[in-house]
């Protein structure tokens, strides 16, 4: 079984083919995206890159544009003072399944 890893939206994810995750929103104009291996094992043999390996790719498709992660709150408050300040924030995500690590 191969694994990857790559990085995307400042983070590094390790994957396998037919595997789906939730990544940092991607601005895709098509469906298919491609990303370069830091690292690739292929069973025994681990490859890694200096930075990335070369003529190693790794292909995913776009599932969802865009999925809203739960929301965050921040509150601020001061006991007696009249400030009580809240705010939220949900995150963008992009849902892609890896199709093949080349």
């Amino acid at each position: 079984m191969k694994k990857a890893v790559i990085a995307t939206g400042g983070k590094q994810y390790l994957v396998t083919e037919g595997e789906t995750l939730e990544v940092e929103l991607l601005h895709a104009d098509d469906k298919k995206v491609t990303f370069e291996s830091l690292l690739v094992i292929d069973g025994d043999t681990v490859t890694v890159g200096t930075p990335s390996v070369a003529k190693a790719t790794v292909s995913a498709e776009v599932v969802e544009e865009e999925v809203k992660a739960d929301k965050v709150t921040s509150i601020r408050y001061k006991a007696k003072k009249r400030v009580h300040k809240v705010r939220g924030h949900r995150q963008r995500h992009t849902a892609i399944k890896i199709t093949k690590i080349a």
